[in-house]
Order: C-alpha cells, then sequence, then structure tokens
C-alpha cells in the first residue's frame, strides 16, 4: 500500500488497540505505545486484554505490521504521525479529565521534531487550540494538530472502523487535513473535512443526540405503561418514518458505557462553562438514572418489598458483546438492590464467577441457572443471546419465585411465560404476561 507510515498509537484501549490493529489491515505500520508495561508485555506475546469480537485475530492477522512499546522515545523515533488515542474520563465536576492527553502532549513537545499530532480520543471544543497553545509554550512550533474522532460501538468496533458512515477531520492546516485523510485509503466513505473545534462538537453532538433518542424511548416507554400501549409497536411505527430511523429506539433500563454518560455530561458542563444552561440534556441525564430506579420499584411492587429477597441479574456489563462495566446500569442496581435489603447474585457470559470489585457484596456465578437458584426474581440486564436460548422451564424450577423482569424487551414474552414464569418487559402496558401478572 502507497499509505502514510509508520503510524503511532498512543493507547492501547478499545480506541487505540482496534485504530492500531485496522490501520495495520490498512497496510500501515503501526507502533503502539502504552505506559502500562503488563499490557505490552501480554500485547508481545499475543495475548489481547479487552474482549472485542475479531479483535484477536486480527492483531495475530496483522502482527507483521504491528509493535509495542511501553518508551515515548521508541514512538517518537520511529513516527511521525502519532494518534493520542488515551482515556478521557470524567472528574468530580463532569468535566473530561485531560491529563493523559496533557502527558501525551507534553512528551511529544519535549522530542521536538517536525510532527502532526491527530486527536482521536474524545476532548472539549476547544481542546486543540489549548493543545496548540500548550505546544507553542513548550517550543514544540512544529508540531501540528488534527482532531479525528473516532465513532466506535463496542462489540462492533472493526466494522465501524473498516466501513464507517463517515470519517471527520478537522485541521488547522490544510495538509494535515490530507495526511490523515491518507490514513483511511481504501475506505470507502464520506469524509468530512472542517474545522478543529467543529470536528470537536460533532462527536459530542453525536453522542448527546443518541443519548436523548434512548432517553426520548424511555420516557416513551413509562407513558405506554400508564395508558396500555406497547413500546415496541410504537417504537416500530416511529422508525419508519425516515425523518426518524429506527436506530436508538430500543426501551429498556437506560445507557452506560464509556461514551454516552460521560460524553452527554461533559457536554452540559462544556455548555454551562459557555455560559449556556443545557436543558435538554439535564433531563436527558435525569431520565436515564431513574429508569434504572423504576427496575427496583417494579420488583418492590411484584414481591412486596425487597428485604430478605434474593434476586439475580442476568448480565453486567453494559452491552453485550463486551467485557466492559463502565458506567455499567447492572452496578447501580446492585448497590440498589442490596440497599434495600435483597441479597444480589449475577451470571454474565463474559465475568469470571467469584467476587469483583464493582459489586461487592455480589456472588457471580459461572452459569445462570446457578445464579438462579431460589431466587425470587431475576432482571435481564444485558441483551447476551445466551438468555434467549436459556432453559426457561429450568429456570422456572431452580427459582423460589419465578418472577422475571426484562430490563431490555429482548425475551419473547410468550416463551417466558409458557414455561411458568412470570414476565414483565418495560413499557409493554397490557402486553405483560405469565401466571400471576398484574393487570
Amino acid at each position: 500500500m502507497d499509505g502514510v507510515a509508520p503510524i503511532g498509537v498512543v493507547g492501547t484501549g478499545y480506541v487505540g488497540l482496534v485504530s492500531a490493529a485496522c490501520f495495520a489491515h490498512l497496510g500501515h505500520r503501526v507502533v503502539c505505545m502504552d505506559v502500562d508495561e503488563a499490557k505490552i508485555e501480554g500485547l508481545r506475546a499475543g495475548r489481547v486484554p479487552i474482549y472485542e469480537p475479531g479483535l484477536d485475530k486480527l492483531i495475530d492477522d496483522t502482527s507483521g505490521r504491528l509493535s509495542f512499546t511501553t518508551s515515548y522515545d521508541d514512538i517518537l523515533d520511529a513516527c511521525h504521525i502519532l494518534v493520542v488515542a488515551v482515556d478521557t474520563p470524567p472528574t468530580a465536576s463532569g468535566d473530561a479529565d485531560l491529563s493523559r492527553v496533557q502527558r501525551a502532549t507534553r512528551a511529544i513537545a519535549e522530542r521536538g521534531g517536525e510532527r502532526l499530532l491527530v486527536m482521536k480520543s474524545t476532548v472539549p471544543v476547544g481542546t486543540g487550540g489549548r493543545v496548540m497553545a500548550d505546544l507553542a509554550a513548550l517550543g514544540a512550533t512544529r508540531v501540528t494538530y488534527a482532531s479525528n474522532p473516532e465513532f466506535l460501538r463496542e462489540g462492533a468496533a472493526i466494522q465501524d472502523f473498516l466501513e464507517p458512515d463517515r470519517i471527520v477531520i478537522g485541521s488547522f492546516r490544510h495538509q494535515d487535513g490530507d495526511a490523515v485523510a491518507a490514513l483511511y485509503r481504501g475506505i470507502d466513505a464520506e469524509i468530512v473535512r472542517t474545522t478543529v473545534p467543529t470536528a470537536e462538537m460533532i462527536k459530542y453532538a453525536s453522542n448527546a443526540f443518541l443519548a436523548t433518542k434512548i432517553s426520548f424511548i424511555n420516557e416513551i416507554a413509562n407513558v405506554c405503561e400508564q395508558v396500555g400501549a406497547d413500546v415496541r409497536e410504537v417504537a416500530r411505527g416511529m422508525g419508519l418514518d425516515h425523518r426518524i430511523g429506527p436506530h436508538f429506539l430500543q426501551a429498556g433500563i437506560g445507557y452506560g458505557g464509556s461514551c454516552f454518560p460521560k460524553d452527554v455530561q461533559a457536554l452540559k458542563q462544556l455548555a454551562g462553562n459557555s455560559g449556556y444552561h443545557f436543558q435538554l440534556l439535564s433531563a436527558v441525564l435525569e431520565v436515564n438514572a431513574l429508569q434504572k430506579r423504576r427496575v427496583v420499584t417494579k420488583l418492590k411492587h411484584r414481591l412486596g418489598g425487597l428485604h430478605g429477597t434474593k434476586v439475580a441479574l442476568l448480565g453486567l456489563t453494559f452491552k453485550p458483546h463486551t467485557d466492559d462495566l463502565r458506567e455499567a446500569s447492572s452496578i447501580v442496581l446492585a448497590a440498589r438492590l442490596q440497599g434495600e435489603g435483597a441479597t444480589v447474585a449475577a451470571f454474565d457470559p463474559m465475568i469470571p464467577a467469584g467476587e469483583h470489585a464493582l459489586f461487592p457484596g455480589v456472588t457471580i456465578f459461572d452459569d445462570p441457572l446457578e445464579a438462579l437458584s431460589g431466587a425470587d426474581a431475576a432482571v435481564l440486564v444485558t441483551e447476551w443471546p445466551e438468555f434467549g436460548r436459556l432453559d426457561w422451564s429450568a429456570a422456572a424450577v431452580a427459582m423460589r419465585r419465578p418472577l422475571v423482569i426484562d430490563g431490555r424487551n429482548f425475551l419473547s414474552p410468550d416463551v417466558v411465560s409458557d414455561a411458568g414464569l412470570e414476565y414483565e418487559g418495560i413499557g409493554l402496558g397490557g402486553g405483560d404476561a405469565g401466571p400471576g401478572s398484574a393487570a
């Protein structure tokens, strides 16, 4: 391939590692750098530290073009283009924590030379300008900057990288945008060339809008329960309108993960810092938090209280096909259930049995029926395919009271109720089924 290479990738988390492997797949030589020595040693030995479908095979297939280091010197000696893909977690104030970005910037500036820093981390609008000012203050006047936000869904990240809806590139200099665009040669997608602040805002606005769709359909689901409508059919009818579309209209217990919660909060905070109160995003965040509480309320209503009960959580990760627990709904649910006096058991195909630091007091089993044994209720939290194939008749026998709250409207109410369990979904109005179901 006639591409620009080698590329340096700073950070080997979900975004960095997937991006590095995909760039290598496109024919580039890629040097990956991370300060986590154990992670780099594992990658050198062929151990992929995260679960993403197809990633281990892609890394193996491109191993001749991928290398891994913990040294900034190694990556800066080898690479002119440096893709920064480090974490930007939320601070206590809700702002994005840019400390890792700043450390990478300083390391690049101290080395000097002519380089292009490509920001793939999600950063607040205005970060590019501040980074350029910091570089100038450090005397790194030959380091330039471009924004290239990522739009990768965990569980489908490789497909999203290689078959994207769009590639967004913001740059201060046209030639820097050209250099970033060249990295994606071989991918058939519209390239959006714009300014750096606009590229930064596209990322935040996209995630905030998707989160808004989720909170909106959850509000509709809550109204459906009051008036006897079925939110699944409502969403289908809405989604057939091409102006709305069917995506992100699945009612449930709210969104989680590494992007939506922090990006919505960060955009709200950014607006507030700029003197604007973003009322809509305040409501989006509130609805998302309340949606988890509604599940607890459903359980209390069905069971007559939670003190002394056992509740099994089916699924812990924030979505299926990933091992990511960041901002997972299960964390809040487990804590609230225990706060109400319930004992909590759990099963997730990606989380090892035993105890987990994020779930103190929760016993995690390696078999769903073991988690369900003696339970007064089960809550489907993550729509793993395994739960669609579960022997629900055996579950009904194992449970003390066969009650299922389907937090994702993933299961077939008929299948569950025919197996002898009570079933309640989210926003199904009069459609909930099963022995003893509430009217």
